[in-house]
């Protein structure tokens, strides 16, 4: 396991769609390992494989009860809405409020290749809503809202 470089925002990969991966294979799983050490030593709580440089539909979070890796997350069903600050490591210095969904339902394949549903709420749901977006090369600062429509 290695802790990889960050991209940051200015970086063009950033901005880019990433790929599906067909084949879970070793190269796939130390990606998901480096990924959690990155994580963690930039103290986030998601990142997702393009923050690393690398165009693969992969995330990992960590919202305090151990690391969740998902590979090819959707978002299958979503309800609600909050406005929640965010940041983000690709991003320093920078946060905003962004509308996302109360509640979300996705699935992914875990390092088995096993199918995996799961729905998720608050935070968790924002987390996901936001590493799912950078999978799509879209930044939170895209969606941030303007001060003045949250105070009103």
């Amino acid at each position: 396991m290695a802790v990889r470089n960050l991209r940051i925002e200015g970086d063009e990969i950033i901005r880019k769609k990433s790929r599906v991966i067909d084949n879970i294979d070793d190269r796939i799983l130390q990606l998901l390992d480096d990924m959690v050490d990155t994580m963690y030593e930039n103290e986030g709580i998601g990142l997702a494989a393009v923050q690393v440089g690398v165009l693969k539909r992969a995330v990992v979070m960590d919202l305090g009860e151990g690391p969740i890796k998902m590979i090819n997350p959707e978002i299958i069903e979503k309800s609600g809405e909050q406005v929640f600050t965010e940041g983000c490591l690709s991003v320093p210095e920078k946060t905003g409020s962004v509308k996302r969904p109360e509640s979300v339902s996705i699935q992914y394949m875990n390092e088995s290749g096993e199918q995996v549903k799961r729905t998720a709420e608050g935070l968790e749901a924002v987390c996901i809503c936001h590493e799912l977006d950078h999978l799509e090369g879209v930044l939170f600062i895209d969606k941030i809202i303007p001060e003045e429509i949250i105070n009103e």
